[in-house]
């Protein structure tokens, strides 16, 4: 029996593209969206999915991308006019014999956070749950796991471990197992219709708890230490970080200090009830990042290192302010971070912050 063929947007980012392959590994047909081509597309052409380059604001390319498509990975683009793009998706989507689609979230979505991207996100959740015939499943991760291993080179290196959130504690997910969970619900996503799910790591981790991690994933000394959010645009500047990215993180940072990470359903069992194994720790992740070629402790890289660090005071701090107010993003009267908005806590079964104090 010929199995649905599945549409994965952002086929080329952290989980669309490992969602993608764990797919054509299962023998699904994958037709894998894209907004260029690249070294990335070529390795999915080489796995054996079908590849369509669509822009993500596009309907009429997107219905093309959607032709006898009966599933769909949908993934938030990471960059403005999310909710439009996710708009067109729809508009594409109620005219197609799509069936269902599992949406990528986050945990922290909300219509009142300072972050514009989590706003549009908590859009989209709303957007495709009024989709007519078509089954809706949220998976609302936590932090990624990646997200913290970006400067592990500077632990192999240095010893340093920089950590922007302090103490604050999350239970940190990797990409594949989000991949996975994505892939479970795919296979028979009519049972999930409506649900929502938040795989997590298996527990929670502070800063210096990651520190030790990679201290044990690395085989040397590391300790954590406090990384100013100003010194963080000044690196997002010297790697050429996207801004829509570091202008979200600011607020997230602001977030998970605050505690929403580490309240709630901060750990739980989603990834062994869907995928049959447990989730990741930190230290397995790490492990994986650690023989990545830009980690490994070589004088070349250590010589880059240096270089970095060097340079580093010179380079002028990306003006993330600068790029909200070019974009002209809406701003709110009442903004406020999940951990302390009443509704998003009574939402996620957290106490209301005056019975919390």
């Amino acid at each position: 029996m010929t199995k649905p063929r599945v549409l994965v947007t952002g086929a080329t980012g952290k989980t669309g593209g490992a969602v993608a392959e764990r797919l054509l590994e299962k023998g699904w047909q994958v037709r894998a969206q894209a907004h260029r081509r690249d070294h990335r597309t070529e390795r999915l052409e080489r796995l054996g999915a079908e590849v369509v380059i669509a822009s993500a604001h596009d309907p009429e390319q997107l219905a093309m991308a959607l032709k006898d498509v009966q599933r769909a990975y949908y993934v938030p683009i990471f960059a403005p006019h999310a909710a439009q793009a996710a708009a067109a998706f729809a508009a594409a989507a109620r005219h197609s014999s799509l069936e269902a689609v599992v949406q990528l979230s986050q945990w922290l979505s909300s219509p009142v956070h300072p972050s514009i991207l989590t706003r549009e996100t908590w859009l989209i959740d709303r957007m495709f749950s009024m989709l007519p015939g078509i089954a809706h499943v949220v998976v609302n991760p936590g932090m990624f796991a990646d997200n913290f291993l970006r400067t592990i080179d500077m632990a192999a290196l240095l010893g340093m471990f920089p950590v922007l959130t302090g103490e604050s504690r999350s239970a940190l997910v990797s990409a594949e197992d989000i991949a996975a969970c994505v892939v479970a619900l795919l296979s028979d996503p009519e049972p999930y219709a409506g649900q929502s799910f938040r795989p997590t790591g298996p527990q929670l981790l502070s800063g210096a708890g990651m520190a030790q991690s990679v201290e044990r994933a690395l085989g040397r000394r590391v300790r954590s230490i406090h990384l100013p959010f100003s010194m963080f645009l000044k690196l997002a500047r010297l790697d050429g970080v996207n801004p829509h990215e570091a202008l979200s993180w600011r607020d997230y940072v602001r977030d998970h200090r605050a505690g929403a990470f580490e309240i709630g359903d901060a750990v739980t069992d989603v990834v062994p009830r869907l995928t049959g194994r447990p989730a990741e720790d930190f230290e397995t992740i790490a492990r994986r990042y650690a023989a990545r070629p830009f980690a490994r402790r070589s004088p070349v890289n250590l010589a880059r290192m240096i270089a970095r660090m060097a340079v580093l005071p010179l380079v002028p701090a990306l003006d993330i302010d600068a790029y909200a107010r070019r974009h002209g993003f809406p701003a709110l009267a009442d903004a406020r971070l999940s951990a302390e908005d009443d509704r998003w806590r009574a939402a996620h079964g957290v106490p209301l912050l005056q019975e919390a104090r």
